[in-house]
C-alpha cells in the first residue's frame, strides 16, 4: 500500500480536527464558561468597573456580582426572559425539528446523494458556496444547516470535512442578505 503525501493544508486541517476532538462535550464547555462568567463577575464587580452602554449614550452599566444573593436571584428570575428574548432561538429550534424529521425520513441522505452525484467533484466547492448564498432565503437557517452538511459532503467525496464546513460557512456569511431569487423576481416583475 502506497501512502499518499499529505500537503500542508491537509495536515493543518488534521491538526485542527485533532485539537477539536480533544475538547470536552459542548454541554460541559457551556457549563465551564458559565462558571467562568460567574467568577469573573464577582472579581470585576469588586473593582467597581462600569462602562457606557454602547446603544444608549450617557447610560452607565455597572458589573453586577452574580455570586451575590441579588445576582443569584437575578439569574433565576431573568432566565426565562433571556431564553425567550434570544432572537435566533425560534428559527434554530424550528430548523432543528425540520432537520430531525428530514433525517429520520431519509430525505437528507437522498438530497445529499443527489447533490453530490449531480455536481462534478471539481465544482462541489462552488456548488456548496452557491447553496450558502441562496440559503439567506431561509433567514438564519443557513448557518445551522449548511456547515455540517458541507462537512458531510466533503467527507463523502474524500476531502477534509473542515474544508467543507469552512466553504459552507463562507457562502452563508458572504451571501447573507443577498440572494439571486430577489434579483430574478425583480427582473420578472419589471
Amino acid at each position: 500500500m502506497v501512502k499518499q503525501k499529505r500537503g500542508f493544508f491537509q495536515r493543518s486541517l488534521d491538526g485542527i480536527e485533532t485539537v477539536g476532538n480533544k475538547l470536552p462535550h459542548p454541554a460541559t464547555l457551556f457549563g465551564l464558561l458559565a462558571l467562568i462568567v460567574l467568577g469573573l463577575s464577582a472579581i470585576v464587580s469588586m473593582f467597581g468597573i462600569s462602562v457606557e452602554h454602547p446603544g444608549k449614550p450617557g447610560e452607565i452599566v455597572e458589573v453586577k456580582n452574580l455570586l451575590s444573593a441579588e445576582g443569584i436571584e437575578y439569574i433565576f428570575t431573568s432566565m426565562t426572559d433571556n431564553f425567550i428574548g434570544f432572537a435566533p432561538l425560534g428559527v434554530v429550534l424550528l430548523t432543528m425539528l425540520g432537520i430531525g424529521v428530514a433525517e429520520r425520513s431519509g430525505l437528507i441522505s437522498a438530497v445529499l446523494r443527489g447533490f453530490v452525484l449531480s455536481v462534478p467533484n471539481r465544482l462541489i466547492t462552488l456548488g456548496l458556496v452557491f447553496a450558502g448564498v441562496m440559503s439567506s432565503v431561509a433567514s438564519d437557517a443557513g448557518y445551522v444547516v449548511l456547515p455540517p452538511l458541507g462537512a458531510v459532503i466533503f467527507a463523502a467525496i474524500g476531502r477534509h470535512p473542515l474544508a467543507g464546513l469552512a466553504a459552507a460557512f463562507a457562502g452563508v456569511s458572504g451571501g447573507f442578505s443577498a440572494n439571486l431569487f430577489l434579483y430574478w423576481y425583480r427582473c420578472i416583475v419589471r
